[in-house]
């Protein structure tokens, strides 16, 4: 059978809940996760999608094929054109400048995280590259699905953070999370088992990593 994106998310599919289904990511649709907490987060989370973008970026400058070209451009601009406007949008909503977001340092998640996917994608194959981010462009779309699949969640405007989740399970991400996820079971079906298997590590890495990036924003860590 040929190796799908299903199999990734299988291989390490403790790592994969615990991910999606983190204390931050149920405080947040519960309405009960700290404002504080949340502030961090979207602050790091900015600094983060820019690094990603350049991510996209790096695999526009590998991609051999018009496909694969195309593909780069829509994982860029939905970061550069949808989630970052949308992203600073709502950060000035609960008072954060973009003038502070340009002034922050990084926290050592997010340098771990961000430059962990950009070394993947320097020193492997574009393929590398796409497994490293989709934890990334198809976590959030999963956690905006799961959020809205739990009765515990709290939509509207008695929760603060509805308008995160809006953004998440938006047509624009969602249609951006579905091409990404073709893209890569169009590839991985060509792929040997060892080879798979190289791919199950870096999946599985950058899983962990996310799991670290919640933790960092739970407990407010630089």
């Amino acid at each position: 059978m040929p190796y799908q994106f299903e199999d990734l998310k299988k291989s390490c599919q403790n790592e994969w809940q615990a991910y999606i289904e983190h204390s931050f990511v149920q405080q947040l649709g519960n309405a009960t996760l700290a404002p504080e907490a949340f502030q961090h987060y979207l602050k790091q989370d900015y600094l983060f999608l820019i690094q990603f973008a350049r991510a996209f970026a790096l695999a526009a400058y590998k991609s051999r094929t018009l496909s694969d070209l195309r593909q780069a451009k829509e994982g860029l601009q939905a970061i550069v054109d949808v989630e970052l406007d949308l992203h600073v949008s709502y950060c000035k909503e609960w008072g954060i400048s973009e003038q502070e977001l340009a002034d922050l340092p990084e926290a050592r998640a997010t340098l771990a995280y961000t430059r962990y996917v950009l070394d993947t994608g320097n020193r492997g194959d574009l393929l590398d590259l796409h497994v490293a981010l989709s934890p990334c462009m198809v976590g959030y779309g999963e956690i905006a699905n799961w959020l809205n699949s739990r009765a515990e969640t709290i939509r509207g405007e008695n929760n603060p953070y509805d308008a995160w989740i809006a953004m998440y399970e938006s047509d624009e991400f969602q249609e951006a999370m579905r091409a990404e996820i073709s893209w890569l079971n169009e590839r991985l079906a060509d792929v040997s088992p060892a080879r798979f298997k190289e791919l199950t590590r870096i999946f599985s890495d950058a899983t962990r990593l996310e799991i670290d990036f919640w933790e960092m924003g739970l407990k407010q860590s630089d």
